[in-house]
């Protein structure tokens, strides 16, 4: 039960109708087709064996509020991580492959997820409800088969 709460949660923070991403866009970057990708904090950016993996956070809080939604109760998962990867010469988005993510909390716990792929990027939900430094670490195993790692750290204010 708990997952399909996670889920349908996850599907409201992550299905803005056009309207309503059109009402935002002055608050917003939209130079890229207007993407979820554009309503997070770009949290981090780094080329990796030739495939530039872009990395952001968003409030699910903030995102629902902003669509005139409250966050289900029960919901502990306060953050969307998601991460688009593009080749680092082409600019060509790159939306096949598997993406696991860790994350470790200022408390030393840790939450470990795979990322679905989603309108052009991976993502999962995260509880970083505690202020302070959040580690990321991710893996991530694109369409060409090479493993590839990225790290991080995202601050919760």
């Amino acid at each position: 039960m708990k997952k399909l709460i996670v889920l349908i949660a996850a599907a409201f923070a992550l299905s803005a109708p056009m309207a309503a991403l059109a009402a935002d866009h002055g608050s917003m970057k939209m130079d890229h087709d207007g993407h979820m990708m554009d309503k997070g904090t770009v949290a981090h950016e780094e080329v990796v064996d030739g495939v530039k993996a872009t990395f952001s956070v968003i409030s699910m809080k903030e995102h629902l509020k902003a669509m005139k939604m409250e966050l289900p109760k029960g919901v502990k998962e306060t953050h969307h991580i998601m991460v688009a990867f593009k080749d680092a010469k082409t600019g060509k988005a790159l939306t096949e492959g598997e993406v696991k993510l860790k994350v470790q909390g200022p408390d030393k716990a840790e939450q470990t997820k795979d990322l679905m792929a989603m309108e052009g990027h991976f993502g999962a939900d995260y509880e970083l409800s505690k202020k302070g430094k959040y580690g990321v670490m991710s893996k991530f195993k694109l369409k060409d088969g090479k493993v590839r790692n990225s790290k991080f750290w995202y601050t919760v204010k």
